[in-house]
């Protein structure tokens, strides 16, 4: 951790940590670039290595800077870069520094001054050194510092108990035994301060474990100095014994309070009413009253996290009760007020004066100073069995002096951050709280307003749960409000908070407020993350990675990621996952992202908001047509807007669109959403050109719904501005997806609006790629000689625009006329034209190159050239199942099968249709779909397979007429009738 003054410097990311932590490791000395590109990526650097440390690098130069660090911290320096250390305060120097000062006080016989040094050089550690930094260089550092660390603590306690400290140590030494239970230096020191704690029994027993872990895990007894330990104690031995002050005030209360036994103190909170669920969670605390197993005395401890409103004190409490009787000597409770804005947090001096006066001690005997309360405090709870929960806790310097040395008491501490330098014990009562399931969420109704009325409106009542979040506190809000008004049903408070704009108001009246619990949080947020906090509220996207927060904030994804995992590290934001990408994906509770966009509008300009906004539109059209590009090879088979394109970052944009479907599948609903968004407030240009930018994703993955609805959406912005061309290309997109669907009819009318709306616009490109699409549905009703005519219009105008991907197509679509004319030699040449156009374009594995070698193979299965068929069959599969295009497999897969079955292969041949027909299923395109069951009927039948066959050709038949394409009709009726099928052509006639 890196802090400037007071303040913490927001390192974010796994190579800035990893980077910084090198060169702090080496403060004032030179770390050569290749060491850092060999530890941040494990000897395997990408090509761009040397630049993206240089990023990291200026990105933490910045972080210094913008928390008012005026000099710089890191410099270049050849062969690579030095941190300077004079002028500043590094752990690692301050440690080693008085560690050597307590080694030299122990040598001159002053065990005090030791034992302070001691303690002062160990509190600088916070956690394990360097957590969460990667890299084999760093973790042996870790690994290193982590012995000094041990070897450090271990000189600590041997000057404690040379000071008769040995009752304060037994906590703190029970706690390293656990972690490091094959330490014979601490575990002698163990044993000897529960020894000379009058512990004799539970010295031996520690002996006796120590001596099987010994036995078990290295196959030996332990060293002589811990045998020889044993004996002393088996004869007590007085050389053992501390020779105590006179007076020792601590144990002297101690022995009073014994005298007078115990008070039994009981200060829980009344347990929740209508408390429903989190039966895992419940499951996973009882650990902590399970963990005292025969002879342990180590208190256990859990935690539990999560965000506000989500029920931590419910749950604490709630789980309290279920196990007073376990806690016979008593249950203490203390809010720390951790996040309350009308008073300080609660300090551990004033809770542990509270706690022991509740443990019986008289107000006279309680000490003034916090380490004599805290010794007071461990002593009398040393022999006891208590309950403490400790709830909204925000810092774990809060509860340190709070956790008891020994006995068999449990810490359940409640806090929205992760309290990392807290260690459960058992483990697995660290419970992370997230929102409840929505049958838990629909129950916690029901206990609150009355389970009557929620069962009697199932779908209202799931519907306010989502409203709610599924959070408990906003459904005990929603719950109380209807249990307060009887004349209200359901969902009337779900109209209610349908609207998002007053959903925040409808759940923050009375004492407990959303609202109000957001805002305790968000004060203590940093200034940069809390305006993109207010930011990202200001976009409807459901998920999103580092790219969008940088655009948000006009700054380097490096500082982005940062702010952002200061967001979810607060419980503002969660994480989704990784994408297809390798992008961390973000995202908020529906209530967090209402307060952040409620904030947005009340403390930014409008000017800022919109611009905000902006720059995530541009940013993402710039990715989305790179990605276009590299699908198709170039700027093909679209046009664009005259919107400026927002530049991104090289290197982030080759880690983003390494795979270009992928990006878009990993973006696909943000997209969608972002389309809808631009379109709502009137930037159509940006609207259009996003939808046609995204259409390779829709095509390839058939993602026909979210594509009708980002081209309505765009086309009625487009249409409320007087925008022909953004008019004209929706038209477009929409008549090409009623081509999919092959409703004709629609298709064509969406084309010929398409076709005058780019002449008016005086957009030749336009109207080209109209005339293309027109041409299919020519091509379909048998109209060749049109299709051809319209086509022959658009190659010139694709050579003139230097088009090649919809050149290609045009001749891959002239191709299949020559085909469907019965000219395959034709069919030959043009399918050879369009291969080589479209090897011609960058990247030589392109959607047109595909369709170029599936009719050039058409052409060849139709000549009877089978093996050159089936190669190219065979490729094109490759180049469609490369890109996931389910439309392109079934076509291909199809073409394959035909020429496999002319070649006899019949089992090779009926396995290809059939994976044909499963690719064509999920493409929900009707044409292809028939085609496969004409071709598998027919060689069904070939092979004597007669029932079979005329069940798929009837299939067959059926599709035809329902989509209106009479070339194939006819032609499954002239199969059925060489069946003498032609009863079930006339049934199928009249079913349709």
């Amino acid at each position: 951790m890196a802090t400037a003054g007071e303040r913490p410097v927001l390192v974010g990311g796994a190579r800035q940590r990893t980077i910084l932590a090198l060169l702090l490791l080496s403060p004032g000395r030179i770390v050569p670039v290749d060491t850092l590109v060999d530890v941040v990526w494990n000897g395997r650097p990408p090509a761009t290595a040397r630049t993206q440390v240089a990023i990291v690098i200026a990105a933490l130069r910045k972080a210094f800077k913008s928390e008012g660090v005026t000099e710089e911290v890191i410099v270049t320096a050849h062969p690579g870069y030095l941190l300077r250390a004079e002028g500043h305060a590094l752990d690692t120097v301050t440690f080693t520094g008085l560690v050597a000062e307590a080694e030299t006080s122990v040598r001159e016989a002053r065990p005090a001054d030791a034992a302070r040094c001691y303690a002062e050089a160990l509190a600088l550690w916070r956690g394990p050194a360097l957590a969460g930094v990667s890299g084999q260089l760093v973790e042996d550092e870790a690994a290193r510092w982590e012995e000094v660390r041990i070897n450090a603590y271990e000189a600590m306690t041997s000057v404690q108990l040379e000071l008769g400290r040995h009752q304060l140590l037994l906590p703190e030494l029970a706690a390293t035994v656990r972690e490091h239970p094959l330490r014979e230096r601490t575990r002698y020191h163990f044993i000897l301060a529960q020894y000379r704690s009058g512990r004799r029994a539970e010295a031996m027993e520690s002996f006796r474990e120590a001596r099987r872990q010994f036995i078990d895990e290295l196959g030996m007894d332990p060293g002589p100095e811990l045998q020889e330990l044993h004996d002393a104690i088996l004869r007590d031995d007085p050389a053992l014994a501390f020779e105590a002050s006179p007076v020792n005030p601590v144990e002297a209360v101690a022995d009073a309070l014994g005298a007078r036994g115990h008070v039994v103190p009981s200060e829980l909170p009344p347990d929740v009413p209508g408390f429903a669920g989190r039966g895992e969670e419940l499951a996973a605390l009882d650990a902590l009253a399970d963990g005292h197993g025969d002879g342990d005395r180590t208190p256990t401890i859990g935690l539990i996290t999560g965000v506000a409103g989500v029920g931590k004190t419910g749950l604490a409490v709630r789980w309290a009760h279920r196990v007073t009787e376990q806690y016979p000597d008593g249950r203490l409770f203390a809010d720390l007020r951790g996040y309350d804005e009308h008073h300080a947090p609660t300090t551990a001096g004033d809770i542990l004066s509270r706690f022991l006066r509740s443990l019986g001690v008289e107000s006279d005997d309680v000490p003034n100073g916090l380490e004599d309360r805290v010794a007071l405090y461990r002593s009398v709870l040393s022999e006891r069995r208590v309950l403490l929960v400790l709830d909204n806790v925000r810092t774990f310097a809060q509860i340190r002096p709070l956790l008891p040395g020994s006995g068999g008491c449990t810490v359940l501490v409640t806090s929205r951050e992760q309290l990392e330098q807290l260690v459960t014990w058992p483990q697995r009562a660290r419970v992370h709280l997230g929102v409840l399931p929505e049958d838990e969420s629909v129950e916690l109704l029901g206990r609150i307003v009355g389970e009557a009325r929620i069962l009697a409106a199932p779908e209202d009542s799931a519907r306010l749960a989502e409203l709610c979040d599924r959070l408990p506190l906003a459904l005990r809000i929603a719950a109380a409000r209807l249990a307060s008004k009887p004349h209200w049903s359901v969902r009337h408070l779900v109209t209610r908070l349908s609207d998002g704009r007053r959903r925040l108001d409808e759940l923050s009246q009375g004492e407990s407020q959303i609202r109000a619990s957001f805002e305790l949080s968000y004060r203590y947020l940093h200034k940069d993350a809390a305006r993109l906090y207010r930011y990202l509220g200001l976009l409807g996207v459901p998920d999103f990675t580092a790219w969008v927060g940088a655009a948000l904030m006009d700054q380097d994804v490096l500082d982005a990621e940062r702010l952002i995992e200061h967001l979810v590290d607060a419980q503002f934001l969660e994480v989704v996952g990784v994408d297809a990408t390798g992008q961390l994906r973000y995202r908020f509770q529906n209530l967090m992202r209402l307060y952040a966009e409620e904030l947005a509008r009340a403390e930014e300009s409008e000017e800022d908001r919109l611009a905000a906004c902006d720059r995530v539109f541009r940013t993402c059209l710039t990715i989305a047509e790179q990605a276009h590009r590299r699908e198709y090879g170039g700027d093909f088979g679209i046009v664009h807007s005259e919107v400026p394109r927002r530049e991104i970052d090289a290197v982030m944009l080759e880690e983003l669109l390494a795979a270009p479907l992928e990006w878009y599948e990993a973006e696909r609903l943000s997209l969608v959403a972002l389309v809808e968004q631009a379109a709502r407030t009137g930037q159509s240009d940006l609207a259009w050109d996003l939808v046609a930018s995204m259409t390779v994703l829709f095509e390839s993955r058939n993602y026909l719904e979210d594509w009708r609805r980002c081209s309505e959406y765009a086309l009625e912005a487009s249409r409320a501005t007087d925008n022909l061309r953004g008019q004209a290309a929706m038209e477009q997109q929409l008549g090409a997806i009623d081509l999919r669907l092959r409703r004709l009819d629609d298709s064509a009318r969406r084309h010929e609006s398409a076709l005058d709306l780019y002449a008016r616009a005086g957009d030749p490109l336009g109207r080209a790629l109209v005339l293309r699409n027109l041409a299919v549905i020519d091509r379909i009703r048998g109209e060749y000689g049109r299709a051809v005519e319209r086509l022959g219009e658009a190659l010139p105008v694709f050579r003139s625009a230097g088009d090649r991907a919809s050149e290609a197509y045009v001749l891959n679509g002239m191709a299949q006329l020559a085909l469907d004319q019965g000219r395959p030699e034709a069919a030959v040449e043009l399918g050879l034209d369009a291969v080589r156009v479209s090897e011609a374009i960058q990247g030589g594995v392109s959607r047109s190159l595909a369709q170029g070698v599936y009719r050039l193979a058409s052409a060849y299965l139709e000549l009877g050239r089978l093996a050159e068929a089936e190669t190219a069959f065979a490729r094109a599969v490759r180049i469609v199942e490369e890109k996931s295009d389910l439309l392109g497999q079934a076509y291909a897969l199809l073409g394959l099968a035909q020429t496999r079955h002319s070649a006899g292969a019949a089992d090779a041949a009926e396995e290809t249709f059939l994976a044909a027909l499963d690719a064509s299923r999920r493409t929900r395109s009707p044409m292809i779909e028939g085609q496969i069951r004409l071709a598998l009927g027919e060689a069904y039948r070939a092979g004597g397979r007669e029932e079979e066959g005329l069940a798929h050709l009837a299939a067959a038949l059926s599709v035809f007429r329902g989509i209106g394409a009479p070339p194939w009709e006819e032609r499954t009726v002239r199969a059925l009738d060489r069946a003498g099928a032609a009863d079930v052509a006339a049934h199928v006639g009249e079913s349709a």
